[in-house]
């Protein structure tokens, strides 16, 4: 039932002071009507006996509370969705920002969602295919994962969200749709998302909203939950595997603490709410796979970590809930190798449930523990030789140290716009492997090594 009151007491910044108060409940959604007719939206923070306090989606500048009245709608915040979201942009109060027409809604859903019973949830084991070597190789990304990508500031994982988005796949006869949500970006950062969107043909099967950072505070914090919402109806409704990317988390973060201190909270570690890791966990649980539902929900979380501190709250947190990281690095940035992907300490917790014989190929887990061993010996050997000098090391050692400067070169550097299956990017792991003697391939069975490293060496 929607109810008006003229008993505005104070509005001070975003926030607004509303007396007398019956029925209000926390998060539903306000009017705020003014007598020339003009409309702000708003959403109740707290409630406390009969006064509610509401932050507005908007500046207070030039608002009369002598001569405008509040109306509680009743509801929560809420995105209207049908089939026609899909190939469309969208701000982060889910209106439509690319001059096309409104959405005709099938339905309108509450972008809180609805906490999911852990009975009802399958375990996810089915493989996504990103088209970059060291996710689908050696971080497998399974339907329903939750696997953050963890960055510094100035790296370019900008332009590694738009290649996931652009180029990841579930396989043939599968329906599938990328959710992009960009939060806190620059105008120059959303032209270029856009741009790209459209430039590659990604937004055909994409949904895209973005929040820019001159947008209030609060649309910063819709954002993410507008972008699930739209990402909840396209799987659970209309059968389809959902990729969701939300970039940036800490922008995302920056904001809760902006409105936690408005409220004037008691912060939490660095100022931020103490609340912070359950409204992550909010947003980080809404992916997965539902028992007698086609559609499943996967996530790419991408965060900045302020100082390249990975103890800092957010990534902390976010490691918690997650299932694993994806790491990008300053050091292979600087050596110009893109994507910059870490890979010694990049993990994904699932990759062993979405990979092998009928998913990806049945070598598929001896090549990435091999990759990942003589990958981590190299590096220590060219540690080793910067110390001790190149002379100090054996025949063996050379050539792990020659393996991991033609790993970095060849399988982490394939660029942002090689899309790669993952039986090119398995072969190509044999192609390095076969730099080393079999011998020192320990941690490959024999037959394998039968099938993929004699015979292709007898082919040379």
């Amino acid at each position: 039932m929607q109810k008006s009151y003229k008993t505005i007491e104070s509005v001070v910044g975003p926030l607004m002071l509303v007396r007398d108060v019956e029925g209000v409940t926390y998060n539903e959604t306000v009017e705020i009507e003014q007598k020339n007719g003009e409309t702000r939206h708003g959403k109740v923070l707290e409630v406390r006996d009969d006064t509610a306090l509401v932050q507005l989606f908007a500046s207070a500048q030039g608002l009369k509370i002598s001569e405008s009245k509040a109306k509680f709608l009743g509801r929560g915040l809420e995105f209207g969705v049908s089939p026609d979201i899909v190939g469309r942009f969208f701000d982060g109060m889910g209106r439509p920002r690319d001059n096309g027409p409104s959405i005709i809604p099938e339905k309108r859903m509450d972008i809180n969602g609805t906490p999911l019973n852990p009975t009802a949830r399958h375990y996810p084991s089915a493989f996504i295919q990103t088209g970059i070597s060291t996710i689908d190789g050696l971080n497998t990304l399974v339907r329903g994962q939750k696997l953050p990508i963890f960055s510094m500031s100035g790296l370019p994982h900008a332009r590694l969200a738009t290649q996931i988005a652009r180029q990841a796949s579930v396989g043939d006869g599968e329906k599938f749709a990328v959710v992009f949500a960009a939060m806190g970006i620059t105008n120059d950062e959303a032209d270029f998302f856009i741009k790209e969107f459209e430039r590659t043909g990604a937004l055909a099967h994409s949904v895209v909203f973005i929040n820019l950072a001159s947008d209030p505070t609060l649309e910063r914090i819709a954002t993410p939950r507008m972008a699930l919402t739209a990402a909840e109806y396209l799987a659970f409704e209309l059968d389809m595997h959902v990729l969701v990317i939300m970039t940036d988390i800490t922008l995302y973060a920056e904001a809760l603490r902006e409105v936690s201190a408005a409220r004037k909270e008691v912060p939490g570690r660095r100022g931020y709410p103490g609340y912070l890791y359950t409204d992550l966990a909010t947003l980080y649980e809404r992916a997965g796979c539902i028992k007698g539902k086609k559609g499943t929900i996967t996530q790419i979380p991408i965060l900045t970590m302020p100082e390249d501190d990975k103890t800092h709250p957010i990534p902390d947190l976010t490691g918690y809930i997650t299932e694993g990281q994806i790491a990008l690095s300053r050091d292979l940035d600087k050596k110009a190798l893109t994507p910059p992907v870490d890979i010694l300490p990049s993990l994904s917790r699932l990759k062993d449930k979405g990979i092998g014989k009928g998913k990806t190929r049945h070598d598929h887990s001896d090549v990435l523990n091999q990759l990942f061993a003589a990958y981590a010996t190299g590096k220590d050997a060219k540690e080793l030789a910067q110390i001790l000098g190149e002379s100090a090391l054996s025949p063996v050692d050379k050539l792990y140290a020659h393996f991991a400067d033609e790993f970095e070169k060849k399988f982490i550097n394939q660029g942002f716009y090689t899309n790669r299956t993952i039986i090119e990017t398995l072969d190509l792991g044999w192609e390095l492997l076969r730099i080393l003697p079999r011998t020192e391939l320990k941690r490959i069975r024999q037959s394998n090594l039968d099938e993929f490293y004699t015979v292709k060496e007898e082919v040379k």
